[in-house]
């Protein structure tokens, strides 16, 4: 299966990121290399480096993107500041996030992210290790599916299908996709199905869990900003509200890092901001967008800018 090239909000990303002549770049989820390949072509000067966690999409970054100056590297964004010392990078101008499971890995059935398409339970970004879904869904306590399906789902019916999940794999282990999401839908009632698949938030909250995704995203955020240079921009997009959250609430904090009283008349921690917020609102996609591509529907872009 061929990677889609399309990305969510490209050129209002590319605005954001304010390209420079000689500016140097870090995507940290290439994906389909859509954003990768549009800020190399706004400027013949720019150089991007490229991360990401998935041995399919470094491979085909490296396969379709043979531009010199692009440089794809294996990675989690966790690791990036790691990235950028082996290659003698100091400081970048601009930091792009396009977070969550790409178009390819839903698209690809044998991937196990999606709960449309039958296939064994997986849905790691790196396929070379970790616990999978199926240790997940089959592992883990009653009490531990319940805290999942709550926190990173936001799931109202986490008990009711935190039960069904524990009951059917009593008799045999749950071994595919549309077997969980057959589980989860039928845990909801039939009145609050209306919200799209009654088994998204459950795949959702499995997902983040199985790939770690929230554990790093704050500490990621302040650990990229250090290295932006001053005017460098720094752009997430995010899909669902426990990321949007995060993202908001680390950006608020750098752009006003001071813990002193809020009636203290004189700031007295002497902690500076390090960025300024250019988007009180997220950006969200069009309705252009939002009609070609579907996906695009729940996407907010925020940015924010080094002082």
């Amino acid at each position: 299966m061929e990677f889609r090239h399309y990305s969510v909000m490209l050129e209002e990303c590319i605005a954001a990121l304010n390209i420079k002549e000689n500016g140097i770049y870090l995507d940290c989820t290439l994906g389909g290399c859509g954003h990768t390949r549009r800020i190399l072509e706004a400027l013949p000067s720019v150089r991007v480096i490229g991360l990401d966690r998935d041995d399919d999409a470094i491979a085909n970054a490296r396969n379709t993107l043979t531009d010199p100056r692009f440089t794809a590297v294996k990675a989690n964004f966790a690791s990036a500041c790691g990235v950028l010392d082996s290659l003698g990078v100091q400081t970048v101008d601009g930091v792009l996030m396009d977070l969550g499971v790409s178009s390819y890995q839903l698209d690809n059935a044998d991937r196990g992210f999606s709960y449309m398409k039958d296939a064994p339970l997986d849905m790691r970004m790196d396929r070379s290790g970790g616990i999978t879904a199926y240790d997940v869904v089959n592992g883990y306590s009653e009490p531990e599916l319940v805290r999942i399906l709550t926190l990173y789902g936001e799931e109202r019916f986490a008990r009711r299908i935190a039960s069904r999940i524990c009951d059917a794999r009593a008799a045999k282990p749950i071994e595919s996709t549309l077997e969980l999401a057959r589980l989860a839908s039928a845990a909801i009632p039939a009145k609050n199905r209306s919200e799209g698949h009654p088994a998204r938030r459950t795949f959702q909250a499995v997902r983040i869990e199985v790939n770690g995704e929230l554990a790093v995203l704050e500490e990621s955020i302040r650990a990229l900003t250090e290295r932006l240079s001053a005017g460098g921009r720094f752009a997430v997009i995010s899909f669902h509200s426990l990321e949007d959250r995060i993202v908001k609430s680390t950006f608020a904090s750098l752009a006003d890092p001071c813990v002193c009283p809020r009636d203290l008349p004189v700031c007295a921690c002497g902690r500076k901001p390090s960025v300024r917020i250019l988007t009180k609102k997220p950006i969200l996609p069009s309705e252009r967008e939002n009609a070609e591509n579907n996906r695009s529907h729940s996407a907010k872009l925020r940015v924010a800018e080094k002082l």
